[in-house]
């Protein structure tokens, strides 16, 4: 399970160090085989492999013409990229998805329970600033939450 929050920093050449908790866990569970993408460009995703092929897999039972899968793949396919924990633990993400996500300097990396989610810090900060609405607790409530 991947939860909690731990800063990190994008190096010169675009790569992440994962955070020592996350990349043991990932790797202990999952292996080093990572895809990276995103669904707005706006952040980053880091789903281990196995979770990524079984989202694959569920969207292959979704008609091919269905236009929400195609959207989807769309965004997905022109972020994403097959990469992997190099043996520092770094993982390299796609230059179009560091650009539009403004991956440079100190990042947020949050566990998402089984992907990972990285965020421009300041890009972060501002996204928390948005309310947390009545319809938002009571989505949460319908779940037992």
């Amino acid at each position: 399970m991947l939860r909690g929050n731990a800063p990190a920093k994008i190096d010169e050449k675009g790569r992440l160090k994962v955070p020592n908790g996350f990349r043991v866990a990932i790797q202990d569970e999952h292996g080093r085989e990572l895809f990276v993408t995103s669904l707005k460009g706006d952040s980053v995703r880091i789903y281990p492999m196995p979770v990524w092929l079984e989202i694959e897999r569920r969207l292959a039972q979704m008609p091919s013409t269905h236009p929400a899968r195609q959207k989807y793949l769309d965004r997905v396919n022109f972020y994403g990229q097959v990469t992997e924990l190099d043996p520092q633990g770094r993982v390299l993400i796609p230059p179009r998805l560091r650009e539009s996500a403004l991956m440079t300097g100190e990042v947020d990396v949050l566990g998402q329970q089984n992907y990972l989610e990285v965020w421009n810090h300041d890009r972060f900060l501002t996204r928390l600033k948005e309310d947390f609405t009545e319809d938002d607790a009571k989505a949460l409530a319908d779940y037992g939450i």
